[in-house]
């Protein structure tokens, strides 16, 4: 059973900085594709930030390119996304997925995913 267990949100002022991580079990974890993705009330899941986890590849959406990094950590099956220079519009519920398919370029779309993190919140003020 794949479990995607996510940690790190909060409240920050406009400016400051988090790290979220996302852990993962029973899951394939050299082979695939992780992901961050993000919903704010009201809005769609867009995808944030993807890392292909065997040969450590990302992708970042516009709005947080120079802002958002995503990692991975093999030995603790553990992605991060160290988010800087946070604004309110990043405020959103972060969820953390997993692919056991090849998403070639539907890298952002959620329905690639088929394991997902319970979400952790993610509140920037100004």
């Amino acid at each position: 059973q794949v479990q995607l267990v996510e940690s790190g949100g909060g409240s920050v002022q406009a400016g400051g900085s988090l790290r979220l991580s996302c852990a993962a079990s029973g899951y394939t974890y050299s082979s695939n594709c992780m992901g961050w993705f993000r919903q704010a009330p009201g809005k769609e899941r867009e995808g944030v930030a993807v890392i292909y986890t065997g040969g450590g590849g990302t992708d970042y959406a516009d709005s947080v390119k120079g802002r958002f990094t995503i990692s991975q950590d093999n030995a603790k099956n553990t992605v991060y996304l160290q988010m800087n220079n946070l604004k309110p519009e990043d405020t959103a519920m972060y969820y953390c997925a997993a692919s056991s398919n090849w998403v070639g370029s539907q890298y952002f779309n959620p329905r690639r995913y088929n394991y997902w993190g319970q979400g952790t919140q993610v509140t920037v003020s100004t």
